[in-house]
């Protein structure tokens, strides 16, 4: 990164995040799932993408019950993804390559076969009794509130040998940790120090809105808007059990340990509306340095909708805040599956020339579409707990492709999801030879925006937003840069305002003319950006 762009930034404005799936992005020894190895076999790859932070889902060791997310050790790492020597090689390597290195934290909840869930069980007096959220049953014998588990069914399971309940907003095998406690909170920071002592540059912070919940255990309200078809957890509003005050005395806790070791980047996880998800920033921007905004993920893809939820975030952000952006992660339909393939490279321009710090899931650049898993495959519990509502994350987890080869130079066993045909032709090996490719956009893209500091770092300026396209600037010092993105099938005209010094990318990815005129047809499905004096 240019040295004008450094001089007042950190890394995680100017850089951009590339989501590696553990299990699903390289297998090294031939078991069908990928690891930690594998990660660094491909670290060359992600170099010559053009990224800069590569975000690793959870690598901690586990049960496996929602595949990483029900931590049975904060401090190793799941033995099919390797070591903690792995790790380190891992890490240096990638430092070696210029890349950050940022890792999955989950606070909220522990596997129940962590010890001290094993020890809190035991006895209604074990000193770690109170490590978790244990209640008397009501005096029906019913659990002690009506609240739903993110992935169906009571969020309270009754221990026989106890005699009360234990709460867990996802699976019965993670109950959630109680961050009231004093004890608690320190164990989970020092997990920070750890990582952080090992060379992480930051965390992406899971599920941080479900930290506390009500002490009184109010019953959440009914949602009058839930139909049948839709989640069971959202047939009530989670008034009680999400976005509790204390959980922002948390998060600062943990900026802290993050500050005392320099130049690290602490992401949250919180699919919030924007007025409570600016709180996330924290009190003079002593929360999180990037509360992840998911908004486009959700948003009418119409220049219009999208225009006024750029407006509305930008304006929503406190003084100083940091922006950023999200298409696509492990939880969510791959961006050509929602959008269509034809209007995924103009998400991509999105993505990578608004304002803040956009996050790439692997396959992304690829092009990727969801993959239907057979019955006898599923592998994702939220599936397996609430079956034909498609509520299932496996389609969007499949293993990367990189090449023609059997199981898609993926692996040389079984994979542990099927790669499927949707994708035959997307592979790696194969796009980076054709100079029209996904890939080939998204390494154009990327180049641009590194050489390019209204991009990385300038400022937005809206221009035009119609039924069909969408305008806007980014501006740097005297530099003035375009993006105009034409979201229809027909040829659209837009006015240029300025003097156009000539296009410097165009989806299409064909010559790009220089051109002095004040008019532009955009083709169907093009995005361009334009240096504009």
């Amino acid at each position: 990164m240019a040295a004008d762009i450094a001089t007042g930034f950190a890394w995680w404005q100017w850089g951009v995040v590339y989501q590696v799936y553990p299990r699903s992005f390289q297998d090294s020894n031939g078991d069908g799932i990928g690891d930690l190895p594998g990660i660094t076999a491909r670290l060359d790859y992600l170099v010559n993408l053009g990224v800069d932070a590569i975000w690793i889902s959870p690598i901690f060791s586990s049960p496996m019950a929602d595949f990483g997310y029900d931590v049975s050790d904060y401090c190793g790492i799941y033995p099919p993804f390797g070591t903690l020597d792995d790790f380190d090689r891992l890490t240096v390597a990638a430092h070696e390559r210029g890349l950050k290195v940022i890792l999955d934290f989950v606070p909220n909840h522990t596997s129940d076969q962590h010890p001290w869930f094993i020890e809190s069980r035991s006895s209604r007096d074990n000193p770690k009794r109170d490590w978790y959220i244990w209640r008397d049953p009501k005096p029906d014998g019913s659990p002690p509130s009506n609240w739903v588990s993110e992935f169906g069914g009571p969020a309270w399971t009754f221990d026989e040998a106890t005699g009360q309940f234990y709460y867990h907003a996802y699976l019965k095998e993670q109950p959630d940790l109680n961050w009231r406690n004093p004890l608690v909170r320190d164990a989970m920071l020092q997990v920070l120090r750890f990582w952080f002592k090992r060379g992480v540059d930051g965390f992406r912070v899971d599920a941080i809105h479900h930290l506390f919940e009500d002490e009184k255990l109010r019953d959440n309200p009914p949602n009058p808007d839930w139909r049948k078809g839709m989640s069971p957890a959202r047939s009530v509003i989670r008034a009680y059990t999400m976005d509790q005050p204390e959980v922002h005395e948390a998060i600062a806790a943990m900026r802290r340990i993050a500050d005392g070791f320099g130049d690290r980047a602490m992401i949250g996880e919180a699919y919030l509306p924007f007025d409570r998800l600016m709180a996330y920033y924290g009190v003079d921007l002593t929360g999180f340095h990037l509360p992840f905004n998911f908004h486009l993920l959700s948003t009418p893809w119409n220049p219009t909708a999208i225009a006024a939820l750029i407006d509305a975030y930008e304006a929503a952000l406190p003084p100083g805040a940091w922006p950023n952006w999200v298409l696509g992660n492990h939880d969510r339909s791959r961006v050509a599956s929602r959008l269509g393939r034809e209007q995924a490279p103009i998400a991509a321009m999105l993505l990578l020339t608004l304002r803040g710090t956009p996050t790439i899931y692997q396959g992304e650049e690829l092009g990727l579409t969801d993959v239907p898993i057979p019955p006898e495959r599923v592998q994702d519990p939220w599936e397996k707990n609430v079956p034909g509502l498609g509520l299932g994350r496996d389609p969007v987890r499949i293993p990367m492709p990189w090449d023609s080869s059997a199981n898609a130079g993926f692996t040389t066993g079984e994979p542990w999801l099927p790669i499927g045909t949707s994708n035959a032709s997307a592979h790696v090996v194969g796009q980076t030879g054709d100079p029209a490719s996904m890939l080939s956009l998204y390494r154009s893209l990327l180049a641009l925006r590194r050489s390019k500091p209204a991009l990385s770092v300038g400022t937005y300026v809206p221009v035009a937003a119609s039924d069909g396209i969408l305008a806007y600037e980014r501006r740097h010092a005297d530099r003035r840069l375009l993006i105009a993105l034409n979201f229809g099938a027909e040829p659209q005209p837009l006015e240029i305002g300025g003097s156009p010094n000539g296009p410097l990318l165009s989806t299409y990815l064909d010559q790009v003319q220089p051109t002095t005129a004040s008019s532009l047809m955009l083709r169907p499905h093009e995005g361009v950006v334009i240096e504009i004096s």
